[in-house]
């Protein structure tokens, strides 16, 4: 007799002791990563921007002393003071929407400081600038002075390894092998302020910023030497905050940006530095008599007169005191030098013309539109007219160069 579907049903008491087993494993299971959950310590290595929790939960305006040691930079390769060209950052993307971001990535520890064969006019430019105007544009407050001599430390120690035939670490601090210069960085008092000396090292402008017990980070010390948007001597001692709202007024800071930054600086440790890069276009004319930027330029001049300015900052925190080092350099070139340079002309076309409204202010774009935006787009079709496959820009020109 053939069987019926019935004959390989389990029976009925037989389903609800399977039913009673499963609630049972189940209720076990649950009690067991309940258990566990409460009992597991607290994550070691939660802050994205290093590896120091107990750091993060800190009162602020309080630091306590960290022991990490900056890894040592191997020597840049066949690095020259005569040869070596300063790199070509070109960081703008194509449109059709301008992200307002912070833009930040981690930074290897061989790139924190950037030297190229600029650095002896940036020298003498800094040395000029230094002594025709002193402390408003390079020094240190009482309050961070231990943070400006453990800065002027980390320089001293990093240079002299990343660029050996420029720098030779001494017993008492450094010394320049081009020029000469010998900076003794240890005897109290320094011969001139510390954020001065360390000003002549490198050709960065940089800032150093202290935590409060508000929470704010404050401008406390920093050298502001070459030509820029601002300059040290209005801006020392502003918070982090009211330098970028009220003072810079840097387009949708407060709405998108003002959180990350504070979540950055307070968060960042000393073996989690990050970096970024910004970019600006600027004419001849938009200078004072020291350098400092007055604003996009006259409006409509010769495209010859426009410059592509691009900063490439870092952030790190230094570990004895805690402050929190940001550095710039500052890259400036005419556009017409850059013209050339396959796909820059079209993309930084395109990157003009994603600002919105309020960036297009900022960045003063009424100043240059009718007459560099004509230009580059006539580049770029002579680009595409002589061959140039678009299909293979992102692989050629990975950001951000």
């Amino acid at each position: 007799m053939a069987p019926v579907i019935n004959d390989f049903l389990p029976s009925p008491w037989l389903l609800v002791l399977i039913a009673a087993l499963l609630l049972w494993a189940s209720v076990r299971v649950v009690k067991s990563l309940f258990i566990n959950r409460k009992k597991s310590p607290a994550k070691t290595n939660s802050s994205r921007y290093g590896g120091d929790t107990k750091q993060t939960v800190r009162e602020p305006g309080t630091w306590e002393p960290s022991d990490y040691k900056t890894p040592v930079a191997p020597p840049y390769p066949d690095w020259s003071v005569d040869i070596t060209k300063p790199l070509p950052y070109r960081p703008f993307n194509h449109g059709p929407k301008y992200p307002i971001t912070m833009g930040l990535r981690r930074m290897p520890w061989d790139q924190w400081i950037e030297l190229d064969n600029q650095f002896p006019y940036y020298h003498q430019e800094k040395a000029r600038r230094i002594e025709n105007l002193g402390r408003v544009v390079a020094r240190a407050e009482p309050e961070a002075l231990e943070g400006a001599y453990e800065l002027l430390e980390e320089f001293s120690d990093y240079l002299s390894h990343r660029y050996p035939s420029l720098f030779k670490r001494t017993a008492v601090g450094i010394d320049n092998l081009l020029t000469g210069e010998q900076f003794n960085i240890v005897e109290r008092p320094l011969k001139q302020d510390p954020m001065q000396m360390a000003a002549r090292l490198i050709q960065d402008d940089f800032a150093l910023l202290l935590e409060k017990p508000d929470g704010q980070y404050y401008l406390s010390a920093g050298a502001i030497v070459m030509p820029g948007l601002w300059n040290l001597d209005e801006r020392m001692g502003m918070p982090l905050s009211q330098i970028h709202i009220d003072h810079g007024k840097v387009p949708g800071f407060k709405e998108k940006l003002n959180r990350g930054v504070m979540n950055l600086f307070r968060r960042i440790q000393p073996d989690g530095p990050v970096q970024r890069n910004t970019w600006y276009i600027q004419g001849l004319d938009a200078m004072d008599k020291e350098g400092f930027t007055t604003g996009a330029g006259e409006k409509n001049m010769p495209v010859e007169n426009f410059h592509f300015r691009s900063e490439r900052q870092s952030v790190r925190r230094l570990p004895r005191t805690g402050a929190v080092a940001f550095l710039f350099r500052t890259y400036f070139l005419p556009i017409t030098d850059m013209a050339d340079e396959p796909y820059v002309p079209g993309r930084l076309a395109s990157a003009i013309r994603s600002w919105d409204d309020e960036t297009a202010k900022y960045k003063g774009r009424e100043s240059f539109e009718e007459v560099l935006l004509p230009y580059l787009d006539r580049e770029h079709e002579k680009q595409v007219a002589n061959g140039l496959d678009l299909s293979k820009e992102d692989e050629l020109r990975a950001y951000p160069y």
